[in-house]
C-alpha cells in the first residue's frame, strides 16, 4: 500500500501534469527566451562588476593616458545599461505569459465549479483556491523555478570559466559555492519542505475554518460562543504562526551556513588572485587589476545563490497548493475529521416572574425620522405561546433584538425575569435561544453540530434530541449515524431537515424561553405543518415565541400579537380574536387565499 508521502507526490505529479504542464508547452519558446534573458542579466550583472573593479583598480594606477582606460570605460558603460534594460525585458517576458497562464487557470477553475457546483465543496476552499492556490502557480515559476534554473545555469558557467583559467581554483569554487546551490537546497527540501506544506495547509484551514464561522457567526453569537469561536480562530492562526515562526528560525539558520560559505570563497578568491595577478609593478604589466576584477566579481552571483535555497523550499510548498487546487477543481472530497465543537454551559432555571415584561418600551434608530417601536406594553408569563405578527417593516425584527438584549430602548424597559434585557447579553445563551429562518450547519459532524447547544450532551441525548424532532430514521440511514460529516451549510439536508436539526439543537441548549425566528420560510406547506406539530410538542413546557409574516397554524399558540408601524394594533387569544376582531378574520382570511 503505498505510504501518505507516495500518494502525496503522484496527487502533485498529476496535478502538475494537467495544470502546468499544458502551458510550459504551449509558451515553451516564450518561457526559454525569458530563461535566457535571466541568465543572460546575471551574467551582465556579475561582468558588471569584473569591469568596474578592473576599472577601478587601474584608475588608481594613475595611467598616462585615459585611451588606455577606453575599452574598460566602454564595457562599463554597456555592462551597466545592458543589465537593468535585459532584467525590464525578462520580467516583461515572464510576467506575459505567467500572468496569461494564470488567467486561464482561474477561467478554468470557475467554470470547472459553475458546472459541479453544490458539489459538497466548502466555502473556505474555493476562497482558498481562488485567493491562494492560483497565486502559488503563479510563484511556483517566478519565485521557484525560474531562480533556480537561472542560479543553475550561473553557477555552473561561473564554475567552468573560474576552472577554465586555474582548475584548482575552480574546483574550490565549485565546492564553496556548492553549499548554497546544491547542498543548502537539498537540505531546504528535506528539511523543510513538509514544514513548508504544513504552513501553507494551516493557511487553507483558517480560510476554510473562518469562512464556515462567518456562516454561522448567528448560531455562535446566540449560543453564547462567541469566546469558543474566537478560541478556535487563535488555535488555528497559532498553528500557522508556530509553522512561520519553525520555518523563519530554520531559515536564519541556513543563511548563516550559505553567507559563511560565500565569506569562505570570496577569501579564497582574493587570496588566488593575489597570488595569481599580484606581485608586479603596475609600470610593467595590468595583471595586478584582475585582484579587484575577480574578487567584485564574485558578488552579484551570491544574490542569484542565494536565492536557490528558499525557491527550493517554496517550490515544494507552491506544489502541494497546486494538488489542493487540482482537488477543489474536480471532485468533492471528503472533509477531513475536525475537533470537535465545544458549546455553552447548562442554562440557570429561571424564576415564577413574568418571562419578559415589556413596558412602554420604545426604539429609534440613529439619524431615524421616527420611532421603530412606540410605547409597546406586553407581557409574557412563563411557559406561554405567543405569536408576533406583522408584515416587513412593522417592527418585529427590531422587536425581537430588543428582547434578545442586542438593543436597548430608547424610553421605556424590557426585563427577563425582572432584570432588563440589555444587561442579560453574557448570560442570555443560558435563558433563551434562538433559531433564525435560514439555520446554519457547520462543517462537522451531525454530532458536532448539535453540540453547539451543550457541549456535555452526550450522544444518547442528542438521540433523543433526534428522535423528539422526528429525524431518528434520517440519522439511522446515514452513513456512520450522528457522527456522518455534515456538508457546509447543510446541503446534503434538505430545508424542513435543517430546521429539524437546529430545533434538536435547541432542545439540548434547555434554555426556558425560545425563540424562533420566521422557522417556516422556504418550507412547503406540508414541511410547515410537520414542523409546527413537532415544535409546539417538543417546547410544550417553554416560553415560545414565534415571529413570523403569516398565519398558518396560528390557531395553535396561545396568544397572537400582531404589529403594525411599531405598535401593538392586535393583542388576544386566537379563538378571542377570531370572534371579536373583524380585521383578525380578514388576515386570516387573505393569508389562507379566501
Amino acid at each position: 500500500m503505498p505510504s501518505k508521502a507516495n500518494r502525496r507526490h503522484a496527487g502533485e505529479r498529476r496535478a502538475f501534469k494537467t495544470w502546468v504542464a499544458p502551458y510550459l508547452a504551449r509558451h515553451r519558446l516564450q518561457l526559454g527566451v525569458a530563461i535566457i534573458l535571466g541568465i543572460t542579466a546575471g551574467a551582465f550583472a556579475c561582468a558588471l562588476m569584473v569591469t568596474s573593479g578592473y576599472l577601478v583598480s587601474a584608475s588608481a594606477a594613475h595611467p598616462d593616458s585615459i585611451l588606455l582606460l577606453f575599452v574598460p570605460l566602454i564595457l562599463v558603460r554597456v555592462f551597466g545599461v545592458g543589465k537593468p534594460v535585459i532584467a525590464y525585458i525578462e520580467r516583461l517576458a515572464s510576467h506575459d505569459w505567467v500572468l496569461r497562464m494564470t488567467s486561464d487557470l482561474r477561467r478554468r477553475l470557475y467554470l470547472s465549479l459553475e458546472r459541479t457546483a453544490g458539489a459538497g465543496r466548502r466555502v473556505g476552499d474555493v476562497m482558498g483556491a481562488l485567493s491562494e492556490d492560483i497565486g502559488h502557480l503563479q510563484n511556483l515559476y517566478l519565485r521557484s523555478v525560474f531562480p533556480l534554473i537561472v542560479g543553475g545555469a550561473l553557477y555552473l558557467m561561473a564554475a567552468v570559466c573560474l576552472g577554465a583559467i586555474d582548475l584548482h581554483m575552480g574546483l574550490f569554487f565549485a565546492a564553496g559555492c556548492g553549499v548554497a546551490a546544491i547542498i543548502a537546497p537539498a537540505v531546504s527540501l528535506w528539511a523543510g519542505a513538509e514544514r513548508e506544506r504544513e504552513r501553507k495547509q494551516a493557511k487553507r484551514d483558517l480560510y476554510t475554518e473562518l469562512a464556515d464561522n462567518v456562516l454561522g457567526i448567528a448560531d455562535w453569537t446566540c449560543s453564547g460562543r462567541r469566546k469558543d469561536y474566537l478560541a478556535r480562530h487563535l488555535d488555528l492562526q497559532q498553528r500557522s504562526s508556530a509553522c512561520e515562526k519553525a520555518a523563519r528560525r530554520f531559515d536564519r539558520r541556513r543563511d548563516l551556513l550559505v553567507q559563511a560559505s560565500f565569506g569562505c570563497v570570496a577569501f579564497a578568491i582574493l587570496l588566488w588572485a593575489a597570488g595569481r595577478f599580484g606581485g608586479q609593478p603596475a609600470a610593467v604589466s595590468d595583471a595586478a587589476n584582475w585582484i579587484a576584477a575577480f574578487c567584485l566579481g564574485f558578488f552579484p552571483l551570491t544574490d542569484e545563490f542565494s536565492q536557490l535555497p528558499g525557491a527550493a523550499v517554496e517550490g515544494a510548498g507552491h506544489l502541494g497548493a497546486l494538488e489542493h487546487l487540482a482537488s477543489v477543481a474536480s471532485t468533492s472530497e471528503a472533509p477531513a475529521d475536525r475537533a470537535p465543537m465545544q458549546g455553552a454551559a447548562p442554562c440557570a432555571p429561571v424564576g415564577s416572574k413574568p418571562a419578559i415584561a415589556l413596558q412602554n418600551a420604545a426604539f429609534r434608530y440613529p439619524d431615524a425620522p421616527a420611532d421603530a417601536l412606540d410605547a409597546i406594553g406586553l407581557s409574557i408569563p412563563f411557559g406561554q405561546h405567543v405569536a408576533i405578527l406583522g408584515r416587513s417593516g412593522a417592527g418585529k425584527s427590531t422587536l425581537k433584538a430588543l428582547i434578545h438584549g442586542d438593543l436597548s430602548p430608547t424610553r421605556g424597559s424590557i426585563e427577563i425575569d425582572g432584570t432588563p434585557s440589555c444587561s442579560l447579553r453574557e448570560q442570555m445563551p443560558r435563558i433563551m435561544s434562538v433559531a433564525h429562518q435560514d439555520p446554519y450547519l457547520f462543517g462537522t459532524t451531525l454530532y458536532d453540530n448539535l453540540c453547539v447547544g451543550r457541549a456535555s450532551a452526550t450522544r444518547e441525548e442528542a438521540l433523543d434530541a433526534l428522535d423528539k424532532v422526528g429525524l431518528s430514521s434520517l440519522v439511522a440511514s446515514l452513513p456512520q449515524g450522528i457522527d456522518t460529516m455534515v456538508d457546509e451549510g447543510g446541503l446534503r439536508f434538505s430545508g424542513g431537515e435543517r430546521h429539524r436539526i437546529a430545533l434538536a439543537r435547541i432542545l439540548l441548549a434547555d434554555a426556558p424561553i425560545v425563540m424562533l425566528d420566521e422557522p417556516f420560510a422556504g418550507l412547503d406547506p406540508v414541511t410547515e405543518s410537520r414542523l409546527l406539530a413537532t415544535l409546539l410538542d417538543v417546547f410544550a413546557d417553554k416560553t415560545l415565541i414565534m415571529i413570523t409574516h403569516h398565519l398558518k397554524g396560528i390557531e395553535h399558540m396561545d396568544r397572537v400579537v400582531f404589529l403594525e408601524n411599531g405598535s401593538i394594533a392586535l393583542d388576544g387569544a386566537p379563538a378571542d380574536l377570531k370572534r371579536t376582531s373583524a380585521r383578525y378574520r380578514d388576515l386570516v382570511a387573505f393569508d389562507q387565499g379566501l
